[in-house]
């Protein structure tokens, strides 16, 4: 049976679904983040379809308005999609009206497991190889790979390999599945697979991506030229596009690594890019401080790639 378990971090928290020892589900959800689920006290700043809403400083858009309100009332919305950070920051996130009182989103069945601890334990789950994964691209199955492209209108997953046309494309088309749910992909979702001419063999590739995709969702069939897309609610960020604002995510992933290899006083060695986000947060390199027992320094590094930042005794 899969279960959920979180691991709250400095500036994230880490949430992987596991089944048969393999991360099967993850995401990440970002400090100052109010999560899909959330309900939240509001006022209405502007009726109509759509209307907007703020609470707590932010601006939410409800896309089917308010009904039965107006403005400069006091409401209370469900968020159906979080902030989007990245390329899109102007987008608002989104909520409906709600009939509930205010709550946190929550995972009612997730195991909390100890952070910083002797033990990692999602790194023995594969952890590292997913935050890889989300920072090149690029996820590898047997004899081929996926490159995964996140844009403003889709996330595009081009399949390449080294099998015959329909293999290839049937065993691309359910690695593509398996990382739509690993990454936490929605939205509109296209997948650029090998071409392949018969009508039963392009249905056959359809059929696994159902086997494998949960539902609900939405997709096209394989057309002529190999193209599949997939439409499936998007209430978060994947970590494609988390990853995609690089400096911040190589941050936080350095501060993982670092709690969990260090004790007492601690230089983090980074590309400048990373040094440059850590200063601006102290209350992360404070919170660090507290888990490693000891002061934190940073050394900027140029000729460091910005995958290379590390800790040292400081």
């Amino acid at each position: 049976m899969a279960e959920w378990l979180v691991e709250r971090g400095i500036g994230e928290t880490r949430l992987v679904r596991v089944q048969s020892g393999e991360i099967v589900e993850a995401r990440i959800l970002l400090d100052g983040v109010v999560p899909a689920g959330a309900v939240l006290e509001a006022r209405l700043r502007e009726a109509g379809i759509p209307a907007v809403a703020e609470a707590d400083g932010d601006e939410y858009l409800l896309p089917k308005g308010a009904l039965g309100t107006t403005e400069g009332s006091a409401i209370a919305i469900e968020v159906t999609r979080e902030r989007i950070p990245g390329a899109e920051p102007w987008k608002r996130p989104l909520a409906c009206l709600a009939g509930d009182a205010p709550r946190s989103a929550s995972f009612p069945d997730a195991e909390t497991i100890p952070f910083p601890s002797p033990r990692d334990r999602l790194g023995e789950l594969g952890w590292n190889d997913l935050v890889d994964e989300a920072c090149s691209g690029t996820v590898r199955f047997d004899c081929g790979e996926l490159r995964v492209s996140p844009t403003p209108a889709m996330t595009l997953i081009d399949v390449d390999g080294r099998l015959a046309p329909f293999d290839l494309a049937l065993a691309g088309a359910r690695a593509a599945a398996r990382t739509i749910v690993r990454h936490g992909i929605g939205g509109s979702i296209g997948i650029d697979l090998p071409t392949v001419p018969g009508r039963a063999e392009r249905q056959a590739i359809a059929a696994a991506v159902d086997a494998v995709l949960p539902k609900p969702f939405e997709r096209t069939a394989v057309n002529g030229f190999g193209f599949l897309q997939i439409v499936r609610a998007r209430t978060h960020a994947s970590l494609f596009e988390l990853a995609a604002d690089r400096p911040a995510f190589e941050a936080r992933a350095l501060l993982r690594r670092a709690a969990l290899a260090r004790t007492g006083a601690t230089r983090l060695a980074a590309h400048p890019a990373i040094v440059a986000v850590l200063e601006r947060r102290a209350e992360w390199l404070e919170a660090l401080g507290r888990q490693v027992g000891g002061s934190v320094t940073l050394r900027s590094e140029p000729a460091l790639p910005i995958h290379g930042a590390y800790a040292e005794a400081g």
